[in-house]
């Protein structure tokens, strides 16, 4: 993704980590070290960081045996400098020796507790606070090039949907549909598999359900929730939801109404609005049908160069949207030992409104053409 990667981004850290009077930035691997240089570093026991200072040169700190991957993957970045260590070398005190100003300093949302600990113990007066509050208002305005990225995922994640009816059969286990997904999300572009969701029947009713043995019937109603990274290092996510043969009356019926929800959720969308009252124009018409209490998660969540990141479209969330955010809009209905049902959309604010990036039908696709809804 290094290609996505401008100067540009470094610079806004710098000037947000000043803003929000904090001396440096520590981000270790992960989707924030990721975002601000391209790097997608091993997370190791040795320490990887990259130390952005309010002011002066933002600089890598990488183990030796790391450095030449560190060269390559930031392509000769003018803005950061590259420090190597050696094994009997102390990391945690090379980074902090960057680190000049009034005691605080903002650590990776991500960063695991050995390394949190490892800098404390090598700057003991001074104090960590999380990182997160300056890299998420980074992240969550998406430039014109990430929109760009976006697009190109969520196309490469419809041309999988649009084959996942042909493996759907009866006799076919789940894990055997999720395989050939698997293969078809890298075939369609991606460079990595992040998820397959394949819930038929009542596994449905478990939105995060996992791939199983079970094997698929006549009038299974399949909840499909499938994603993965683009070489461009950004993410896709869509949830389409499928019937083998017949569906049942009381499936349509929630389906008809969980159809209109979604598409109320989109229609919602537009600069200035609050982020949760999205979730309550969804919210609201399976509520008023009387699907409320099966409706048992938030409605969305941002994606960018990680799967779920700001913004959330939750209630609560009173954050106005901004053009240039990006999030799903996925409202699902759940009927535990029946069956489950979910509608998801990538959507993005622009100035007057909303871009939906995924094409793909929303209607419920009944795989045997030989019976009708």
């Amino acid at each position: 993704m290094t290609s996505l990667v401008s100067t540009e981004r470094l610079d806004r850290a710098q000037a947000a980590t000043a803003a929000s009077e904090l001396d440096a930035l520590l981000i270790t691997p992960g989707p924030d070290l990721r975002y601000l240089t391209g790097y997608d570093a091993l997370p190791l026991e040795r320490l990887t960081c990259l130390v952005v200072p309010a002011k002066g040169e933002p600089t890598l700190i990488a183990p030796r045996l790391e450095v030449p991957a560190a060269e390559a993957a930031l392509g000769g970045q003018a803005r950061v400098a590259i420090r190597g260590w050696e094994e009997t070398d102390d990391p945690f005190a090379l980074a902090s020796s960057l680190i000049s100003g009034s005691g605080v300093v903002g650590v990776a949302d991500t960063m695991p507790a050995a390394k949190v600990f490892g800098f404390r113990e090598a700057m003991p007066t001074v104090r960590q606070v999380l990182a997160g509050g300056v890299m998420r208002k980074l992240r969550v305005i998406k430039a014109p090039v990430e929109i760009r990225a976006l697009r190109g995922a969520a196309e490469a994640i419809d041309r999988v949907h649009a084959r996942v009816a042909d493996w759907l059969r009866p006799g076919r286990s789940e894990r055997d549909v999720g395989q050939d997904i698997a293969e078809a999300i890298v075939e369609e572009g991606h460079s990595t598999v992040d998820f397959v969701i394949v819930g038929s029947g009542p596994n449905g009713a478990s939105p995060h359900h996992e791939l199983s043995d079970r094997v698929i019937e006549v009038g299974d109603p399949v909840v499909v929730d499938i994603g993965g990274t683009m070489p461009s290092g950004y993410c896709s996510d869509s949830t389409r939801t499928y019937c083998v043969g017949r569906p049942p009356r009381e499936f349509v019926d929630a389906y008809q109404h969980l159809q209109a929800a979604q598409q109320a959720g989109v229609e919602a969308v537009r600069p200035g609005v609050a982020a949760e009252s999205v979730d309550a124009a969804a919210r609201r018409l399976l509520v008023d049908a009387g699907y409320g209490g099966h409706f048992i998660h938030r409605t969305g969540h941002g994606i960018g160069v990680e799967t779920h990141e700001h913004p959330y479209i939750v209630t609560g969330n009173v954050e106005p949207l901004q053009a240039g955010m990006a999030f799903s809009v996925e409202p699902g209905v759940y009927f535990p030992n029946k069956f489950g049902a979910r509608i998801e959309d990538i959507v993005v604010v622009t100035e007057s409104g909303v871009e939906s990036l995924n094409q793909s039908t929303h209607d419920l696709v009944v795989v045997d053409h030989s019976f009708s809804s």
